[in-house]
């Protein structure tokens, strides 16, 4: 996956946020490559959600660059991210309940019918949006959400997620951030969006996942950020650590010779 001559899909190199004096992040390093998951963990505090504002266009970093298949961007707005192909589900998830599922994957990306009564009348035209939704959702190989005509709010906690995953994944041509998408779920759910994660991975969408589950992490991560006092400490994997490897260095008990790829 991080083989030799394999160019990531999304590059971050040297990254420095400061709030006033206070450090958000330190020269932080982050390469994420096609069809993988990649992990970032760390302690409150530690970085985290700085460094995905970073790469999604929430903030602006003070020094260092990123690069999306190899080319500088320059990110000042979500909007700007979006546009290279980088979509992030956040913990509020930012659904509409009142919605049935295809009006959520088209939330603020309306389909207007042709003609005058899209561009005059400004009609939208629902049967195509739930005709690309029903194929965006088969194509991300996402079985947990069968009627595209069902309210949002009829949907479980596990569902929910799956809606706000599939509109990344639909729209997301690039790179899926997801910020703690099984906080609030019970352990089916928990299991079902894991496997989502897994079907858009093995679909080839690139995945970053924020989370404190570290079971939930060695599941299905294919490799491990670890963020500790604003800097990267180390990069592992679930195949040459272990969960308690990971606290240790997240918590500082343990540091990396070198960083394993």
């Amino acid at each position: 996956m991080s083989a030799a001559g394999t160019l990531p899909v999304l590059e971050a190199s040297g990254l420095v946020k400061l709030f006033g004096r206070v450090v958000g992040l330190d020269d932080v390093d982050l390469a994420l490559y096609p069809g993988e998951v990649l992990a970032v963990i760390g302690d409150n505090g530690a970085g985290k959600s700085t460094l995905i504002k970073c790469l999604s266009g929430a903030l602006v970093p003070d020094r260092g660059s990123i690069r999306v298949n190899g080319a500088e961007v320059h990110f000042r707005r979500p909007q700007d991210a979006r546009e290279a192909g980088i979509e992030t589900v956040y913990q509020t998830l930012a659904v509409a309940p009142a919605l049935d599922i295809a009006s959520n994957l088209y939330l603020a990306r309306e389909v207007r019918r042709k003609g005058p009564l899209g561009s005059v009348l400004r009609m939208l035209d629902t049967g195509e949006m739930k005709r690309q939704s029903a194929e965006h959702i088969k194509r991300l190989g996402i079985s947990t959400l069968q009627n595209i005509g069902q309210a949002v709010e009829t949907l479980s906690g596990g569902q929910r997620q799956a809606v706000a995953v599939a509109r990344a994944g639909a729209f997301g041509s690039k790179v899926v951030i997801l910020d703690e998408p099984t906080a609030a779920l019970g352990v089916r759910e928990t299991g079902q969006v894991l496997k989502l994660i897994r079907e858009l991975r093995d679909n080839g969408l690139a995945i970053i996942l924020i989370s404190h589950n570290m079971p939930n992490v060695f599941e299905v991560a294919d490799r491990i950020h670890i963020q500790r006092l604003g800097a990267c400490a180390g990069v592992i994997t679930p195949k040459t650590h272990s969960m308690e490897d990971a606290v240790a260095i997240m918590t500082g008990a343990k540091k990396l010779a070198a960083t394993t790829d």
